[in-house]
């Protein structure tokens, strides 16, 4: 199966700054507040430049039909996103991702990271971004930049597939949501939480 995943990828994905960029969405991953995967020493311009160069360890198909996951071995300074939680360290707080969304229930973990072995970037296909009111000239978007020990995939937070089966409007893409990925999430979620870089 994974040698499946190496083949499609290299028949299928050269990637280049040509078809791939950094939406605005994405760019609040290079801000010094952001908890999760932070890229600390590079602007978006420069990720995306020296993006330009490489190509992808692997790829994977999405939760979505118009998602798709590229990993690429870890070029930047950034610390794996997700850890096992420790009850110590574990902070939450309501927390809009950006301007016009409902705050919803966020929690993190305060503690040093590895350094991230692999960058997982996470993109929907232009059509669907226009969908979203998000206008690319290449051909996938970088939604999310995951930085991971493993080129396995995690599971999406169950608030994401939450707001997303809200729609547009409230964040979301308008996907319904898929019972068993929606559990699998849960018990994954339950046992791990996003990391905040100590500063």
């Amino acid at each position: 199966m994974q040698q499946d995943i190496i083949q499609h990828c290299r028949k299928d994905t050269a990637i280049s700054s040509l078809i791939i960029e950094i939406t605005e969405f994405a760019k609040r991953q290079f801000e010094p507040d952001f908890a999760g995967t932070r890229i600390t020493n590079r602007t978006p311009e420069q990720f995306q430049e020296h993006l330009r160069t490489l190509q992808p360890r692997l790829t994977r198909e999405g939760d979505y039909p118009f998602s798709r996951l590229f990993f690429f071995n870890n070029y930047t300074y950034a610390h794996a996103g997700t850890m096992p939680i420790t009850r110590k360290y574990l902070r939450s707080e309501y927390r809009s991702r950006q301007e016009g969304e409902l705050p919803v229930l966020e929690r993190w973990l305060e503690v040093e990271a590895p350094t991230a072995i692999y960058l997982c970037l996470v993109c929907y296909t232009k059509e669907q971004l226009a969908t979203e009111g998000t206008i690319i000239s290449a051909s996938w978007g970088i939604v999310a930049i995951l930085g991971q020990m493993t080129t396995e995939a995690e599971p999406m937070k169950p608030i994401t597939m939450m707001r997303n089966a809200l729609g547009i409007a409230e964040g979301g893409n308008g996907e319904p949501i898929d019972r068993e990925k929606y559990l699998a999430a849960v018990e994954f979620w339950s046992r791990h939480a996003t990391v905040k870089e100590l500063t």
